[in-house]
């Protein structure tokens, strides 16, 4: 990773300069700037929390739910994502979120989500403290080592039994025998149609019920014991970072603006501007993996 100094030099000065590039130079110099102030921020903060969504798990190969990309076969993703579609299509949903479970388990976290489980540990041997919120299904940053975690949407690979309500962690590789080789995205590939008594069941004695994945769907609400936990770190933190979410989803759409109104400083990092960007006091455009190692890296002022 180039250092900001270096990331400034002369070659990319003249190459904008030779082509009449001076509002490349601008974004440059300002970016440079909000940088090096956001760095100064960083290196007072106490507590930091960090929100995370989708855009980070992108850059891990696992697609958005959201967006152009969230197709599988021929249906929105997002309309797969329901209670109504599992009562209604419980073998195509099953199929769906073993696609997805897969994709987990073969992705490999980023440089991102390594640049803030990296910092979380930095920061605790020097009694400072960072809490990852994030809005992602995957364990990538549970994989990448941060401990201080809240899945606001819960974990694919997790179970609910809709029987006997037991939650237990899942990591099977298909989750059921039925799934082997089954969910491929692809629009010409048929529904497997499999028999519900196929499907994953609950292993617990004398239950023998369905299982599905320990999410949050679209029509459903957060877990309560989770938002609360959400709360308190939120009236606490002292420094703020949104990471990869383009801010549609709710109410995790609000947790940055939450905090901005209280006057802490918010830093967002994504692709491109969001309607919350104008609530914050930095942005930083770019891929995550590229722009997270460089602001959460060693302060100078650190030991």
């Amino acid at each position: 990773m180039l250092a900001l100094s270096e990331l400034m030099n002369t070659h990319m000065w003249r190459a904008a300069a030779h082509s009449g590039r001076w509002t490349a130079v601008n974004q440059l110099i300002r970016t440079h700037s909000d940088m090096a102030e956001f760095r100064e921020v960083f290196s007072k903060a106490r507590h930091i929390a960090i929100i995370t969504g989708a855009g980070v798990s992108a850059e891990s190969g696992i697609p958005s739910i959201r967006g152009a990309e969230g197709r599988w076969r021929t249906w929105k993703t997002q309309d797969l994502a329901t209670p109504q579609c599992f009562s209604r299509h419980t073998s195509r949903v099953w199929e769906f979120y073993h696609y997805r479970r897969e994709l987990a388990l073969r992705a490999r976290a980023s440089a991102a989500h390594r640049a803030i489980a990296e910092c979380e540990e930095r920061l605790r041997r020097q009694k400072r403290s960072l809490v990852v919120i994030t809005q992602n299904i995957d364990e990538l940053h549970r994989r990448a080592g941060s401990t201080r975690l809240l899945e606001v949407h819960g974990n694919v690979f997790q179970t609910r039994c809709l029987s006997c309500g037991n939650v237990e962690a899942n990591h099977r590789s298909p989750i059921c025998p039925s799934l082997q080789g089954k969910g491929s995205p692809d629009p010409g590939v048929p529904d497997a149609l499999i028999p519900v008594r196929d499907l994953p069941r609950c292993e617990q004695k004398a239950c023998d019920g369905l299982l599905r994945p320990h999410v949050v769907w679209f029509g459903e609400t957060l877990d309560s014991h989770i938002l609360t936990k959400v709360e308190k770190e939120l009236e606490t933190c002292d420094l703020c970072l949104v990471v990869g979410t383009a801010a549609v989803v709710y109410p995790a759409a609000m947790f940055g603006p939450q905090v901005a109104s209280r006057g802490v400083p918010v830093a967002e990092f994504n692709t491109r501007p969001t309607v919350n960007t104008p609530r914050y006091r930095f942005h930083f455009s770019g891929r995550c993996a590229d722009t997270l190692p460089v602001a959460l890296a060693p302060h100078e002022s650190e030991d």
